[in-house]
This record gives C-alpha cells, sequence and structure tokens, in this order.
C-alpha cells in the first residue's frame, strides 16, 4: 500500500480460491504465466528495471484447510543500471515459493489480538487473508522476484569514490571568513 491506497501493478493473472481442487476433485490447478511484451515494458518501468526481457512462472495450487497453498517457479532475465557507473547489467534470476491463502473468515486467519509473537526465521510465514476470493498469481510471482533483485547492482570491478571535499566550504571556514580570518582564544 502507499498511503490508503492500495499498489496496482500492471500485471494480474487471477484465480478464483473456488477453482482450487477439493480433495474428491481430479488433481492440484496448475497454471502457467508469462506477461506479453506490453506488460513486460510496463512492468520493468513499474520496478524501475531498464528492461525485463523475460518473466516466466508456473503456479500449482492445491486445496489448504479452507483455503489454498501456492507453490510456485519463477525465472526472469532482466537489465538494470550498475549504481555506480550506470552502465546496463544484464540479469537473470530464479526462485520458488510456498505461499498460503484463506478467506477473510477463515479460522486459519491470522488475528491481530494474539498475546505474544513468536518469530521463527525458518517457520511458514502466516497465511495471507483474501481480500475477496481472487488470488493474484501474478502479484506473487512479481512480490517474490522484487525480493531477490539486487536493489543496489555494481558492475565488475565499479568502486564508488566520494569527491575530495572542498575546504572552502567548511562550516568552520565560513565562521573563520566572517571574523575576518581570526581566531580567538
Amino acid at each position: 500500500m502507499v498511503g490508503d491506497r492500495p499498489v496496482t501493478t500492471p500485471w494480474r493473472e487471477t484465480i478464483r480460491l473456488g477453482e482450487v481442487g477439493r480433495p474428491t476433485s481430479s488433481g492440484p490447478v496448475e497454471r502457467r504465466l508469462a506477461p506479453d511484451e506490453k506488460t513486460r515494458k510496463a512492468l520493468a518501468k513499474f520496478l524501475d528495471l531498464e528492461s525485463l526481457e523475460a518473466l516466466e512462472a508456473t503456479v500449482r495450487l492445491t486445496p489448504w484447510f479452507d483455503g489454498a497453498q501456492l507453490n510456485g517457479r519463477w525465472s526472469a532475465a532482466f537489465t538494470q543500471l550498475c549504481g555506480v557507473t550506470l552502465e546496463p547489467l544484464d540479469r537473470t534470476l530464479s526462485g520458488d515459493f510456498t505461499v498460503h491463502v484463506v478467506p477473510a473468515n477463515s479460522k486459519h486467519a491470522p488475528t491481530e489480538l494474539e498475546p505474544e509473537v513468536v518469530l521463527d526465521p525458518e517457520g511458514d510465514d502466516p497465511p495471507d487473508v483474501l481480500e475477496d476470493e481472487t488470488i493474484d498469481l501474478a502479484g506473487y510471482v512479481i512480490e517474490h522476484f522484487v525480493l531477490d533483485i539486487d536493489p543496489f547492482p555494481r558492475a565488475p570491478g565499479a568502486e564508488f569514490k566520494p569527491p575530495d571535499p572542498d575546504p572552502e566550504a567548511s562550516p568552520f571556514a565560513k565562521l573563520a571568513g566572517w571574523k575576518g580570518g581570526k581566531s580567538q582564544s
């Protein structure tokens, strides 16, 4: 969210929670996702990348209590600018994710009133609570892709060297100038 408004990404691929198979159905739902060229350009701008040549994912949805479990695998090819030299850097990334989602009225939804918060870095995240019956698969792909992007990319060997300080710009040099260049003891 930005302020009070939710962030809207330029790519959405959704499925209704009711479409996720139940134990009596034929098995898990699997979706292959890949934005078209126009959407990749919009995503590159949205994510502050020079370009996004490819972004593909496969998401498998299975029932999980009264919600769903998403198991995803994604890969991306993109170009960033070096934070030091501004030269283009071609990058490739891939990753996996598992997310649980539940409807808003689920007894498995996390509550705000839990008396003690126990953080286990190796444990599962709490389930995401859906605002309605729609699961945005592309949103989860984008979220996990963004988490793996280097926010400060550098070209090999690039090193930031700060400019030499200007002694005339020192506040003490300015004070000395106001006093006529003489210091008093």
